[in-house]
């Protein structure tokens, strides 16, 4: 018997007991349950509600998740917020990984620059850049403005007003705004990657392709990761910017499950089907985001 617990012990990591580090992160932790595991509970409960807001909740059961399988008018949001992750996280993280290809192969003097001006709308507030497209965007705006000066009046149109455009049009506004981000997380992981082998793909022959596929991009897997994730979650979170453009118009062309959110709880007093779709909304969040984790800690083992 004593010779088992030695070797119990002796199996334990050193330091204090294990029970002493969880009381470091209590009080975390009891923030963290109180600001964000309890208003998820409740969001949860509400969703299993028929409720206005203002009267008497009757129960519903699955009801409200059953509608957002089977209302076209619930499923259209996110439809559009899969639209939207090819403009706020595929499309950037493309560019960012070409610009960083060509920037580790090719010396360009005002480096700092250029990556400052990249960056600047990831430190604008979300609702000035929405002001600002908005205006950029409007049938009188710049963007026409300018096609009508150089003879293009044919594709001049109300970019926010027209069904077809106005969701490629907010996707675009994304693109410009997580470019940046991307870029920034991308260059700086380059700059991790030993020269060497930089030179030793070069020596083999390697041109600007096969040095990308074979020495940039697997030495940005982590950043990959990190930008894919940052990316995913403000696609899918994205309220201010649709509220402040479109308000979910023409029609519903632009609206997104946040937006969806806020306007069945606070407008229309569907709190119950508001709750069931920001659960729903949290779930594929959390889905996404562990696949990315996945496929990278897979890769790298």
């Amino acid at each position: 018997m004593p010779g088992k617990l030695a070797a119990r012990y002796r199996r334990r990591a050193p330091g204090e007991p294990r029970a002493v580090g969880y009381l470091y992160i209590l009080p975390a932790l009891a923030v963290f349950g109180v600001f964000l595991l309890w208003p998820l509970g409740q969001t949860g409960w509400l969703s299993l509600l028929h409720w206005d807001g203002l009267t008497r909740a009757t129960w519903a059961g699955w009801d409200n998740y059953r509608d957002l399988l089977t209302d076209p008018e619930l499923r259209a949001p996110f439809a559009h917020a899969a639209v939207l992750l090819l403009f706020y996280a595929a499309l950037p993280a493309a560019l960012g990984l070409v610009l960083t290809a060509a920037l580790t192969r090719f010396r360009i003097r005002g480096m700092t620059f250029f990556r400052t001006v990249l960056f600047l709308p990831q430190v604008l507030a979300m609702v000035v850049v929405g002001v600002a497209w908005r205006s950029i965007l409007a049938p009188d705006g710049l963007l026409n403005d300018t096609l009508r000066a150089v003879g293009l009046d044919a594709l001049a149109r109300s970019w926010l007003g027209d069904d077809s455009w106005a969701l490629p049009a907010v996707g675009a506004i994304g693109t410009w705004v997580e470019t940046g981000l991307c870029l920034v997380l991308f260059l700086a992981g380059a700059q991790r990657i030993p020269r060497e082998l930089y030179e030793a793909a070069r020596i083999d022959g390697a041109g600007p392709v096969r040095e990308f596929f074979t020495v940039t991009l697997p030495g940005l897997r982590a950043e990959v990761a990190v930008a894919l994730t940052l990316t995913l979650v403000a696609a899918l979170r994205n309220f201010d910017l649709v509220y402040i453009t479109t308000s979910g118009g023409p029609g519903n062309a632009t609206s997104v499950p946040a937006y969806e959110v806020y306007r069945r709880a606070f407008e229309t007093g569907e709190v119950g089907a508001a709750s069931a779709m920001g659960i729903t909304l949290t779930a594929v969040i959390f889905a996404l985001t562990m696949v990315v984790t996945r496929l990278v800690e897979g890769r790298n083992r």
